[in-house]
Parts: C-alpha cells; sequence; structure tokens
C-alpha cells in the first residue's frame, strides 16, 4: 500500500540533495557475477553460506508479520539466500533517502508510486527486465493484469520494479441505514454503476439535520447536520478516481505533465466540490474535525451513510458493527472508474548481489506473499490467477469480504481502472498545488480557476525535473 510518510518540501530537497552523487557510487559498485546464486527453490553449494541481503519497508503491525513470514517461507524455499528485514515503519522516506545519501542503500524495499520515477531517472534502482522476461512464471504474458501492470513498472520500455498489489477506492456503505430508508443501495457490478445526478439523489435523501430535514427540503439547517449522506476525500487518489469517471487525466499520458487544469479534470473536481458547498451531502475538513470521528466510526455509528475509501480501508472496516456493503463508484462523463495505485518492490543498483536480490522481489510477486494480505482486506490480487474461481477461493475470506465483493476484483479495478503514476518532481509540483485545492474546497474559487493559478507552475517544475 502507499506509504503516507510525507516528507515536507524543505526536508525532500535537503536530503535528496545527496542523491546524485549516490548515482555514481551505485554505477562503480561491485556486482555479483550474473548466476552466482541459485534461483529460488535451488540449494546452495554443501557447505556454501547464504548470501544475506537487506529489505526495508514500512507498514503496521499486519505488513510487518506479512513480510516476516515471506521471509520465512523464502528461506524455506532455498539455502542461498538470506533477508534482513528493516522495518521502518515511521519516516520511512527521509530515512530512505538519508540511506541513498550515504551510500549504503538496502539491496531492496519498498518505493512509493510518487517516488519511483524519480529513483528511476537517477539511476537507483536496478534494471530487472531481462530476468522478469527471461522468468517462466512472472515473466509469462498473462501472469498480471495488464496494461496497468507495465504502466506503472515500465519507463522506456524497461521494468525497474514489481507492484505489490493493487489497492482502489470504491464505495463503502452502512446496509442498516439503507435498508431502514428503503434505498437501493450501489452494486459491486460495474455494469450496474449509478449515474452521479443518482448518486447525488441518493445522498441527499440520506442527508439530514438535527430535525430530520434533507437538503433539497425547506428549513434544512446545513450547521447542524446529524447524518451525511458521503464522505469523498479531496486527495489525489480519491480525486483521480473522480476524474476518471469524467473521462480525464490527473497526468497528461502523452506529455508526462499535469491535466488537472483541463476541462474534464476541473468539471469532475468541482462536483466533488460541490457535494460540500452546493448540495451539503459531504462534510468539509473542518466538520470530521469538529466530530473528532474516523470515516469508519461515523459510519459505524449512524452518522455516515457512504464513505469512499481504498479498498485497504476493508482490513479495518469489516470489524464496524452495522452490516458493511460495498459497491463501485458512480460516472459522470464515463460509466464508472477508479485510481490503481500501490508501492513497488525493487531493487537497488548499488547492492553488491544483483542475483539474489532479483530473486527476493520475484518471490514477493507469487501468490505467497500477495494472498496473506488479500485475506485481511488490505491487498487487492495484481496476478490474474488469484481472480479466477479456483484463485478467488485461496483468499475472500467470509466475514472480511462483503457479498459480492468478487466483482470489485475481477470486474471493477481491472476492467475500470486506470493508474497514477507520479513523475519525477512530484514532491515538489505537489506542494506547489496544495494551495489550489484548498482554495477550491473552502470555496474561495471555482475548480478552473483554482487550476489556472497552479498548474503552470507545477508544471515547470515537472518540466524541469525530467531534464535532470
Amino acid at each position: 500500500m502507499q506509504s503516507r510518510n510525507n516528507l515536507s518540501r524543505r526536508d525532500f530537497l535537503r536530503v535528496s540533495a545527496g542523491v546524485s552523487g549516490v548515482v555514481l557510487l551505485a554505477a562503480c559498485a561491485p556486482g555479483a557475477a550474473p548466476g552466482a546464486a541459485p534461483s529460488s527453490g535451488e540449494a546452495a553449494a554443501p557447505g556454501a553460506e547464504r548470501v544475506e541481503i537487506t529489505f526495508m519497508g514500512w507498514g503496521a503491525t499486519e505488513e510487518d508479520e506479512g513480510v516476516k513470514a515471506a521471509i520465512a517461507q523464502f528461506e524455506s524455499e532455498q539455502d542461498a539466500v538470506k533477508v534482513t528485514w528493516l522495518h521502518t515503519p515511521e519516516n520511512y522516506l527521509e530515512k530512505l533517502l538519508t540511506d541513498i545519501a550515504a551510500g549504503t542503500p538496502p539491496d531492496t524495499a519498498f518505493v512509493g508510486s510518487g517516488d519511483y520515477r524519480t529513483f528511476i531517472r537517477d539511476g537507483l534502482l536496478l534494471d530487472i527486465t531481462d530476468k522478469l522476461t527471461a522468468d517462466p512464471l512472472v515473466g509469462a504474458e498473462n501472469y498480471f493484469i495488464e496494461p496497468q501492470e507495465r504502466d506503472r513498472c515500465t519507463q522506456d520500455g524497461k521494468w525497474y520494479g514489481i507492484g505489490s498489489c493493487w489497492v482502489a477506492p470504491h464505495i463503502y456503505y452502512n446496509a442498516d441505514i439503507f435498508a431502514e430508508e428503503g434505498i437501493e443501495p450501489p452494486s459491486n457490478d460495474p455494469e450496474q454503476a449509478w449515474t452521479w445526478d443518482h448518486f447525488v439523489e441518493v445522498a441527499t435523501a440520506l442527508t439530514k439535520d438535527v430535525n430530520g430535514k434533507h437538503p433539497n427540503e425547506s428549513g434544512f439547517d446545513p450547521d447542524n447536520i446529524d447524518r451525511y449522506g458521503v464522505d469523498w476525500p479531496h486527495w489525489s487518489i480519491p480525486m483521480h478516481s473522480a476524474i476518471i469517471g469524467n473521462n480525464g487525466y490527473w497526468i497528461d499520458p502523452n506529455t508526462g505533465l499535469l491535466a488537472i487544469d483541463q476541462p474534464a479534470a476541473t468539471e469532475a473536481m468541482q462536483k466533488l466540490a460541490d457535494l460540500v458547498l452546493v448540495q451539503n451531502v459531504n462534510p468539509a475538513g473542518t466538520a470530521m474535525q469538529a466530530l473528532g470521528m474516523s470515516n469508519t466510526q461515523m459510519l459505524e455509528t449512524g452518522k455516515l451513510a457512504m464513505a469512499i475509501d481504498g479498498s485497504w480501508a476493508l482490513s479495518w472496516m469489516y470489524k464496524i458493527e452495522p452490516t458493511l456493503g460495498t459497491g463501485v463508484l458512480p460516472g459522470m462523463a464515463a460509466k464508472t472508474g477508479t485510481d490503481m495505485q500501490a508501492h513497488l518492490h525493487s531493487a537497488f543498483s548499488a547492492t553488491k548481489h544483483p542475483e539474489e536480490a532479483w530473486q527476493w522481489v520475484r518471490f514477493l510477486s507469487t501468490p505467497f506473499y500477495q494472498t496473506q494480505f488479500c485475506k485481511i482486506g488490505l491487498w487487492l490480487p495484481s496476478q490474474k490467477d488469484l481472480m479466477t474461481e479456483e484463485g478467488l477461493q485461496t483468499w475472500i475470506t467470509e466475514g472480511v469480504h462483503p457479498e459480492g465483493y468478487v466483482d470489485i476484483t475481477t470486474k471493477f479495478v481491472p476492467q475500470y481502472g486506470r493508474v497514477l503514476y507520479m513523475p519525477p518532481g512530484w514532491a515538489e509540483a505537489a506542494q506547489i498545488l496544495q494551495p489550489g485545492f484548498d482554495k477550491l474546497f473552502i470555496g474561495d474559487a471555482t475548480a478552473e480557476e483554482a487550476m489556472a493559478e497552479v498548474v503552470p507552475d507545477a508544471n515547470k517544475v515537472l518540466q524541469e525535473a525530467a531534464q535532470g
């Protein structure tokens, strides 16, 4: 899952200032001879010691335990490689960049999707193209969901990592509220996705003030709302999902520059702002703070009927007391759409053990590792075999995955999902964009006006970063 350990612009620039020197170190670092280590599943020569490699990553308890289980499994299958887990749950990116600048990067690591292409540009990641394409399992033509896997992993046709999984926003809802109100809930089948107008109509019917009045009724009190119809957050992944549903783009696939100032994108973002500012069905950020509750707590206590959140949230939302349901996102100009996201697993070019590092990255892309996180509702699979009838039986868990959730996995995400990749320079560009988003969602500017103010400067940063 994508890390939220974000650096400030100043810290990012300070720590990453030493990266260019590391590129030279990486180019000069001694490497193991090709084929020096046996592939996973083969034994080392009698008496040979295991080669130790490091693996750095973030994660809460579940991910920490899952990585440890994977290491135990990997080491039980072969005698050549030992993996040391560098669990870094706090300030991950800052610590990773510090190690890179010091010339001591890990052999392998989690790489956030927002950092991946910057690391490629700076020569920090090992090119695994030949190893992957020659591999009979992970290199097979239909092993991953395509073209999304190739879209996120390759730069100029070369692979520098493999995605950990997929995660994607969708609807969570309190099914008890829908039943009480006699409203048909959203479907998990993307062919049955709601239109935007119907979505707003339902959200309006589910929103009520302390006197039981709805936003479209005379006397409704927007300052004393007892239950909101929906919470659609205002950060990149859920916003991008709305933009996809309007046939728009966050990043122009042809230029690699921001396209969120284009009509399809600004229209989608304006519709999100209007849920708060016009329809009064979505809590403002200040309202959430005043309540002091998460969207999960609001769903559970009946203060919220629907929450738009990532698929990863299922790992804790399934525990709420009311009946939990899920559904696909509504569409605007498109039928529906969602953002596909996740961190990647990569080996660093400075590793002294490229073959062993590859074998570990490869293992992380086999069913054992991915399945354990899918079972608990944290991940969605990126491997097509896990979406067959037989594969689904290995991880769909009663009591965790709501009825019909297989449609989210097998239809919604692979057929209507689009990868959001962040080009080099994104950390700085994001800082420039934020004031524009703030203006939009508090009503100080329209989406068109707000993006016109910030996108040109953010694109200048991306253009400069692309040139190195």
